[in-house]
């Protein structure tokens, strides 16, 4: 059972959140990623897995190899603080870049889902300095929070099926984060609510 949640650990890492919300998009709703077209795909979503997550995971890495960090799982609060507030720098730097070299702004979706998944980011590093919440229940939570409103605006029935598999993944995220013992139910109940309310209120707000 430990591998088992442990593959669902990493498999659903956080950082990887990104790519997954405009992967799903792109699949089953691309009129969300306006101005960006589908023959652009690809090439968009390498750049968004590389920005979002192999990047800060590089220096996740660069952290431990420096010992700035005592592990890549950072089980003590303190040690959450400075790579969190680096990881949020990144993206509210790589979110300005994107509109500042890529003529994305305000009013396209895409840039509105970036500022998202922003909040999402400061959101888990604000709260972990009062406290020390599981972020994979933050992170897969607020996916399920930014698809829930989403449904009304999609005439079919595909949203609805990511949504409840979504759900499911949640339910499987906070089950493993259990099992590993790598956070007490409180942490992963404050997490998985805290992610749900910040992207479902953002949704709300920015769309």
């Amino acid at each position: 059972m430990d591998l088992l949640a442990r593959i669902i650990s990493v498999l659903v890492h956080p950082l990887l959140m990104g790519t997954y919300l405009c992967a799903l998009l792109m699949l089953i709703f691309p009129a969300a990623l306006e101005p960006v077209r589908p023959e652009n795909y690809p090439g968009f979503l390498m750049l968004i897995f590389l920005v979002t997550f192999l990047l800060p995971a590089i220096n996740l890495f660069i952290f431990k190899l420096f010992g700035s960090i005592p592990s890549l799982s950072m089980p003590e609060r303190r040690d959450r603080y400075v790579p969190f507030v680096f990881i949020s720098l990144f993206y509210l730097i790589m979110t300005y870049l994107f509109y500042w070299k890529f003529g994305i702004d305000y009013n396209d979706n895409i840039f509105r889902f970036l500022l998202i998944m922003d909040f999402l980011v400061v959101g888990a590093t604000l709260l972990t300095f009062f406290y020390r919440v599981s972020v994979h229940s933050l992170a897969v939570c607020g996916l399920l929070g930014i698809f829930v409103p989403l449904n009304k605006a999609s005439e079919g029935s595909a949203l609805l099926y990511a949504t409840s598999a979504c759900l499911l993944v949640a339910g499987a995220v906070m089950s493993a984060r259990l099992q590993l013992n790598a956070h007490t139910p409180r942490e992963i109940l404050v997490g998985g609510v805290s992610g749900f309310i910040i992207g479902f209120v953002s949704m709300i707000v920015m769309f």
